[in-house]
């Protein structure tokens, strides 16, 4: 198996393939599949995590799950102790500044912290995914020391395309698994492949 360095780089080449044409179209059938899962419909708290590059296109989301009439939540990163201090987001234009590596955050000054145990939904990032929800992040841990910190009931959701998927990824004890993948062509329930 490939090492989890490797695997980033592969991954992260073929996402940046994807024409921006791809990536918007893409990203709007995720947005569909999204909105009908019956975990966001019930969550009244959503977490975002606010895309950068050709990531799914989450800050696009954002105004319509403010309009579904829900809560979102925005991670900080806190980099000195590899933190995300939660911060809830009313207002796109006014709330957000590129944070350290460029990536949209909740300004200082537009701060509204928020508990991570007022969660309900939790939308998490990565670089790639395979079916038994295993999830190779971008290295830095941010998300693995988080979600230790949620309710237990709470969903971790990944928005991904498909060419992020892989048959099986590189695990260590301490990675988080996701309960469901949605891409643009399907719905994955993780939980079963457990």
């Amino acid at each position: 198996m490939k090492s989890k360095k490797e695997l980033r780089k592969e991954v992260l080449a073929r996402r940046d393939r994807l024409s921006w044409e791809e990536v918007r179209a893409k990203s709007e059938a995720i947005a569909k599949r999204l909105f009908a899962l019956p975990a966001y419909q019930s969550a009244g708290t959503i977490m975002y995590f606010l895309n950068f590059g050709k990531e799914v296109q989450t800050l696009q989301f954002v105004p319509r799950t403010l309009a579904h009439g829900k809560k979102v939540i925005a991670p900080k990163t806190v980099p000195a102790t590899k933190e995300l201090v939660l911060s809830e987001i009313r207002d796109l234009k006014n709330d957000l500044a590129p944070g350290v590596w460029g990536i949209p955050e909740p300004k200082a000054e537009a701060l509204r912290p928020v508990e991570p145990e007022a969660v309900d939904f939790v939308i998490v990032p990565g670089v790639a995914f395979d079916p038994a929800g295993r999830r190779l992040g971008y290295g830095g841990g941010y998300y693995d020391r988080f979600f230790p910190r949620l309710r237990r009931d709470v969903p971790l959701v990944a928005l991904a395309f498909e060419v992020q998927l892989e048959e099986e990824l590189p695990g260590d004890p301490w990675d988080w698994s996701v309960d469901i993948i949605i891409t643009e062509n399907r719905v994955l329930n993780c939980k079963d492949k457990k």
